[in-house]
């Protein structure tokens, strides 16, 4: 399992949750406490949004904690939305190109979690991809394709429903497959302007994921752990969720794959 945290709100240093507080987001890629793997090591990345509708984005398949690269950049890049990323393989090989989060257009994407049994259907989800946008299927992670399925799903018009089709399809085929978890995911994604957050199983395990008002910095910090949690009321995001974040509000919806309208 990954750790992930994402930022949406006032222009915030990357720092200020990436390598500042004491339980922060690289201190998690080395000590997680609510994760069953306590190793981030397969990697990290992140996106960006600045003054441009497209993200920036930086990844490796360094230990976040050994890059220093990261630490420079998170100290001087300043940024409205972010999302960042350490990575714990699910299976797949650690290479830049399964690295979190994924971008496509003006979306970010990210996750944490696995779908069961993938490598014995991975052709068949692959060819949900619709033909314009599995071009830019670069890794082999079912991460990255969810996300793509999602796309073509529609999420520039209603990324509630896009996500949630394209997670009953792939339940769908994990059960068909026979091989479980079929689905555990906590997810943040992104146009540029909203941040959305997921959190869901297709058992009683849902990935950890909270959320949290920072008065002092204005804005929402969303996580799969609090990074601190001396200061401020971290709220846990209930299983089967879908939250919206603007600058100022927070929505929190039901989220509910319709799997069986899919599995034929």
């Amino acid at each position: 399992m990954c750790r992930w945290a994402a930022w949406q709100g006032r222009p915030l240093y990357l720092s200020e949750i990436l390598t500042a507080p004491d339980h922060s987001l690289i201190h998690q890629s080395r000590e997680a406490s609510k994760c069953k793997t306590a190793i981030n090591a397969d990697g990290f990345g992140l996106a960006w949004y600045g003054d441009r509708p497209n993200p920036g984005q930086y990844r490796d398949v360094y230990p976040a904690w050994s890059d220093p690269n990261l630490k420079s950049l998170a100290e001087q890049v300043q940024a409205r939305l972010f999302l960042a990323h350490v990575r714990a393989s699910t299976g797949t090989a650690t290479s830049r190109n399964n690295c979190h989060p994924f971008v496509q257009g003006n979306w970010s994407f990210m996750h944490n979690g696995q779908v069961g049994g993938f490598d014995g259907f991975r052709r068949h989800a692959e060819a949900l991809i619709l033909d314009d946008l599995y071009p830019h299927r670069r890794g082999a992670t079912d991460s990255e394709a969810l996300f793509l399925v999602a796309h073509g799903l529609g999420l520039d018009a209603d990324p509630k429903a896009a996500l949630e089709n394209a997670v009953a399809q792939f339940e769908a085929l994990s059960r068909k497959s026979g091989q479980g978890p079929h689905i555990r995911m906590t997810a943040a994604l992104s146009d540029g302007e909203t941040l959305f957050a997921v959190r869901y199983a297709s058992d009683h395990l849902a990935p950890s994921l909270f959320y949290q008002w920072n008065a002092d910095w204005q804005g929402w910090a969303v996580v799969s752990e609090p990074y601190d949690t001396a200061f401020g009321d971290w709220i846990e995001v209930p299983k089967g969720s879908f939250c919206l974040f603007t600058p100022t509000a927070c929505e929190v919806l039901p989220f509910q794959p319709s799997v069986m309208s899919n599995a034929a």
